[in-house]
């Protein structure tokens, strides 16, 4: 079978042929640039607990030698700290600070370490054909080649190609944000903590500055520029800095200017992120980034949804249905992103009102944090409550501390052959999970528990399932009994959880998830979203 064609060589289009070939499904990369990447160390980027994990588990060694995770996160306005966030593993972990140049670094390294990953650079895609067996891809210079693939993904950026050979429109707002940025090598008080300053009381500081550590007593800084447009020329962000390091230090300490830019934040979403064969996914189907969302993030994320489904339907085929749910699951999440974050700025941004509510305000510092630590409505993973691929409702399901359609908790598990590891480390492998609540199994023999009890029966039941699935075992897990059964998709969100061991019922649950057995065609597909 033809391999998957991704389009655009950034961290999506990197990730994603990871990810297929972690599932065994070739891909082509297309690069359109030459592959030596400029550093640019004024764009960095902030990946939430689940999205670093994911980078992790696909091979990226630059997340653990060259990102920084925070010990904390504190909230000031004017000269008062308002809030102040701990940062461990096993409370509010620590989101991954990192150069994206580094990030697409890693990335790269770990692809041409794949066999299955055939990276081809300069080549612009020119023109895409669909027939009912798979695409054709033409790029131009300086070799002419035409490229089949079986599926094609658009990675390709905010101006993609894909999604203009398609005729997909991308509707949006402009420039809903803008930040003057500044990364720079000093020593700041708590040199471990990221720190928002809301209304700072020196003069032309801002409404607000945002200051993140990276490694080495590398910091970047941003400030929020007014809507006007303002001009950002050297003079007076040398100026910004040097009275932004005063009023924190009370005197300027040394610094050395690493780089500069200026940030412009734009939040679009494309009507349609499936046409036939041809998937959009990161900033080629969205653009999103105000008041501390991540727009890497939710491309990350799509890649992490589509990866498996497609992989189900290169080595199983009939996936039409798991192939639509890409669009419903991931688009519906992303637009409610863009719906809370467009609905949050007035309030946070501007109007006298906001100086007049005290209160209000100290919510607005809530609502900010949370947007940066990736927690609450404007950071916090999806959760795909409504899910084509979610099973009917049963009287056997049971709740757990985790809702269906969420990420499931990182608890520790075992495998029947006794290897131990977190529960996100067995996840993008393509195959869905089925997780035993088991109290003692930590403490007795493997061969003991492994042949008593529901495990026999809930093994049978595993195997007998319409799709592949892995058995494993937990001491326990928040909000459920001993006994529960819970059934966890490839990307880490829960299907339906259980009580005790019901073959049928997991069957049925199994099948929702690979879109069922009713048929479908691509050209069901197209029809537009709004």
């Amino acid at each position: 079978m033809d391999p998957v064609i991704v389009v655009g060589a950034g961290p999506v289009g990197l990730a994603l042929s990871l990810a297929l070939a972690q599932q065994g499904v070739p891909s082509v990369v297309l690069d359109e640039s030459s592959g030596d990447e400029e550093p640019r160390p004024a764009r960095t980027v902030v990946l939430r607990p689940d999205t670093a994990a994911m980078v992790e588990r696909l091979g990226c060694a630059t997340v653990r030698d060259e990102g920084a995770r925070w010990a904390g996160w504190r909230s000031l306005r004017r000269k008062q700290e308002v809030r102040r966030v701990a940062l461990a593993e096993d409370t509010t972990p620590s989101p991954l600070h990192i150069p994206q140049h580094a990030l697409t670094r890693g990335l790269r390294q770990a692809v041409l370490a794949e066999e299955l990953i055939n990276l081809v650079t300069e080549s612009h895609v020119d023109s895409l054909e669909q027939d009912a067996g798979g695409v054709i891809v033409h790029t131009r210079d300086p070799d002419a080649t035409w490229w089949r693939g079986s599926h094609v993904v658009g990675c390709d950026g905010a101006r993609s190609t894909v999604r203009k050979l398609l005729g997909v429109r991308f509707p949006g707002r402009t420039a809903v944000e803008r930040h003057a940025v500044a990364v720079l090598r000093t020593e700041l008080p708590r040199p471990d903590e990221a720190l928002l300053h809301r209304q700072p009381p020196w003069r032309g500081a801002g409404e607000e500055i945002t200051a993140r550590p990276l490694p080495d007593d590398v910091w970047r800084l941003d400030w929020l520029l007014p809507p006007s447009g303002e001009l950002v020329t050297p003079d007076s962000l040398v100026a910004r800095v040097r009275d932004t390091l005063a009023g924190w230090c009370g005197e300027t300490p040394p610094y050395d200017l690493i780089d500069t830019g200026v940030h412009t934040v734009h939040h679009r979403l494309a009507r349609r992120w499936r046409v036939g064969r041809v998937f959009l996914a990161g900033d080629a189907a969205h653009l999103v980034g105000a008041v501390g969302t991540q727009g890497l993030d939710e491309g990350l994320r799509d890649t992490d949804n589509l990866a498996w489904k497609l992989a189900h339907g290169w080595h199983h085929g009939g996936a039409d249905a798991l192939l639509d749910s890409y669009q419903e699951e991931r688009r519906t999440a992303v637009a409610a992103r863009l719906r809370t974050a467009d609905q949050a700025l007035p309030a946070l941004r501007g109007g006298v009102l906001r100086n007049r509510l005290p209160r209000a305000t100290r919510g607005h510092d809530a609502l900010l944090a949370d947007g940066h630590l990736g927690l609450g409505p404007l950071g916090a993973p999806p959760v795909y409550a409504y899910s084509p691929l979610t099973p009917e409702y049963d009287p056997s399901q049971v709740l757990v501390g985790t809702e269906a359609g969420a990420p499931v908790s990182d608890v520790r598990v075992t495998a029947p052959d006794g290897a131990g590891a977190l529960l996100r480390d067995r996840l993008g492998r393509g195959r869905l999970l089925v997780l035993l609540v088991a109290p003692g199994t930590g403490v007795w023999d493997r061969r003991h528990w492994q042949s008593a009890g529901v495990m026999p029966r809930l093994a049978d039941a595993v195997s007998a399932l319409p799709v592949r699935a892995e058995l494993l075992v937990t001491e326990s897990y928040p909000g459920a009994a001993a006994h529960t059964v819970l059934m966890v998709r490839p990307d880490g969100h829960l299907v339906a959880s259980f009580a005790g061991v019901r073959p049928a019922e997991l069957y049925e649950a199994a099948d929702a998830v690979r879109g069922g057995m009713v048929p479908a065609t691509a050209s069901d597909s197209t029809a537009e979203v709004n």
